[in-house]
């Protein structure tokens, strides 16, 4: 039996945990430019989703927050929407 319902919730939770990384990573683990790199070609990334599949993104992460037992991590969840463009401020 599959782990994830979807393709699409295991590369969320694929995404989130190298995004989860790359963010909580010191200057030893990775650089800091590369680092701002990875986050912003995934913000640009996520930028060219059509409404329809950003309303799913945005839905399954809430789900993934939902079910987060780390204080942390489901913070960094609950941010990621507007953290990396899938809403606007004030929206």
């Amino acid at each position: 039996m599959p782990v994830y319902s979807s393709l699409t919730h295991a590369l969320a939770e694929a995404l989130v945990d190298v995004l989860w990384f790359v963010e909580g990573s010191e200057e030893e683990q990775m650089d800091p430019d590369d680092a701002v790199k990875v986050l912003e070609g995934v913000a640009h990334l996520v930028s060219k989703l059509s409404g329809d599949q950003r309303n799913e993104l945005i839905e399954l992460l809430g789900t993934m927050a939902e079910a987060e037992s780390d204080p942390a991590r489901r913070e960094f969840l609950e941010g990621f929407p507007e953290g990396f463009g899938l809403i606007e401020d004030g929206i």
